[in-house]
């Protein structure tokens, strides 16, 4: 049975927690709360194993901190043996409107240093859910905008938000990448 590589990009931290840019912690953890399952400290990343529907799955959280991403995902990639089409990597994105979600299987960088990190190491052939944190913020103010917290507005909607996230991430693992994209990128 194939297994599948979940990865949520994030800071570690207190100070990152709750901030836009750890919205891929933020799905994630979603998972594994689902699942009841706890978080464990290992090499180079936090992890939680679920299964969905019998199927294996392996989700971390890098603790190499959002520009090393790639160390951490490439590790687990092979440490688990998962083929490279079974991962599924959750970034913020700041093109995309809050809480809208654009499933890829491949694509640039888009200037997301997490992004850079993981296609220095395995290229840019590896499935990513990029969840909009829109772009409310002045020139040259990207960086304090993306590790701000989440304002009241969007707090009101964010589980909602991610919970789509989370189904989105369960239908890739069941119904595969065309299939998930086709039914999640126009929501």
């Amino acid at each position: 049975m194939s297994k599948f590589l979940i990865a949520g990009l994030g800071n570690i931290g207190d100070e990152y927690s709750n901030t836009r840019h750890n919205i891929g912690f933020d799905v994630v953890n979603a998972l594994a709360k689902e699942a009841d399952v706890k978080w464990k400290s290992d090499r180079l990343a936090f992890v939680a194993e679920i299964k969905l529907k019998g199927k294996p799955i392996i989700l971390i959280q890098p603790t190499t901190y959002m520009n090393l991403s790639g160390k951490s995902i490439q590790y687990w990639l092979q440490a688990e043996k998962i083929q490279q089409e079974n991962l599924m990597v959750i970034t913020d994105d700041l093109a995309l409107p809050f809480g809208k979600i654009r499933i890829r299987p491949k694509g640039s960088d888009g200037g997301h240093n997490g992004l850079k990190s993981i296609q220095e190491l395995i290229g840019e052939n590896y499935n990513r859910l990029r969840f909009g944190v829109g772009n409310n913020f002045n020139k040259g103010q990207q960086s304090d905008y993306v590790l701000s917290k989440w304002d009241e507005e969007e707090n009101k909607s964010l589980n909602e938000k991610i919970d789509l996230a989370v189904k989105a991430i369960k239908a890739f693992t069941f119904i595969g990448l065309e299939r998930t994209m086709n039914e999640f990128n126009s929501k």
